[in-house]
């Protein structure tokens, strides 16, 4: 028996008012990459500017200086640092007891250049800021134009800077503890720990660097974090990747002014994902 034959039905045409299909995002290992060209962009900048790159040593030469006699005077003490953590390994025999004040050695030198990792960048951005701002302006200008200047007293802003690097510091602190007591796991420590370690470093690096840029269009400490994690495979790609530059020796000094040009590029790229970001949608008083 044939099936009867039912009329053809006339394509429905596409609605001229309906939203576009949303555009797939990338992975996560893919914008970690990206986050790593971010750091080889503003390295590149400032290659093919070479007098900003000279302006944006001095403040990080000075920071260097001081941070370079901090930790060759904890490496002359490191001996009787990890002999009175390990108290507890006195009466232990001679291998076990030189085990532990082995591992509390790196574990305690590992921890404090955890925290200047991390605090250089600040304290590096706070004493060099007009040498900074000046290279952030330039990155803006050569990609289409920078913001104007906030209408923010200078006294102000060094107050909020002073502040940022205060509770970065806590904040590194408390991790380097933390990165510290795990130091004695075994394999883990000495392992996994510092994996971790440098993705955490990385990513308050690349929220301290951002600030230039993102300071001038008023957004403030608390949204800064917000708007970078939201994409963190990104943020840490560019965190982890000048983390590792830094500790090349004299990486953080030569590598100060491109990496601040690198987080300028990615401020504005974070911006222009998230366009409805701005000053006056997220910033408000007390939010630092």
């Amino acid at each position: 028996m044939s099936q009867p034959h039912l009329p053809q039905q006339p394509p429905v045409p596409p609605n001229p008012f309906a939203a576009p299909p949303p555009e797939p995002r990338p992975s996560a290992f893919r914008d970690f990459f990206t986050g790593v060209g971010f750091l080889l962009r503003g390295l590149g900048w400032t290659a093919r500017h070479p007098a900003q790159w000279l302006f944006g040593l001095i403040p990080a030469l000075i920071v260097l200086v001081v941070y370079a006699a901090a930790l060759v005077f904890l490496g002359f003490e490191i001996d009787d640092l990890a002999g009175w953590t390990t108290g507890f390994a006195d009466g232990w025999s001679d291998a076990a007891r030189t085990s532990a004040r082995v591992v509390a050695g790196i574990a305690i030198f590992g921890s404090a250049l955890f925290l200047a990792v991390i605090t250089f960048t600040a304290v590096t951005l706070l004493v060099g800021d007009p040498f900074y701002e000046a290279i952030a302006v330039r990155v803006e200008e050569s990609e289409g134009g920078a913001p104007p200047e906030p209408d923010v007293p200078l006294l102000v802003q060094i107050g909020r800077a002073i502040k940022d690097t205060v509770i970065l510091g806590v904040v590194a602190l408390c991790f380097a503890v933390v990165f510290f007591a795990c130091g004695f796991l075994p394999l883990v420590g000495q392992t996994v720990v510092p994996v971790v370690a440098g993705l955490v470093s990385g990513y308050f690096l690349a929220g301290e660097l951002t600030s230039v840029a993102l300071e001038r269009r008023g957004i403030r400490r608390r949204e800064r974090f917000a708007l970078l994690r939201r994409n963190r495979p990104l943020v840490l790609g560019f965190g982890a990747a000048t983390v590792v530059v830094f500790l090349i020796p004299l990486g953080a000094v030569l590598a100060m002014p491109g990496a601040v040009a690198g987080a300028t590029l990615l401020a504005r790229a974070r911006l222009a994902e998230e366009p409805q970001v701005t000053a006056g949608a997220i910033g408000s008083p007390g939010s630092r």
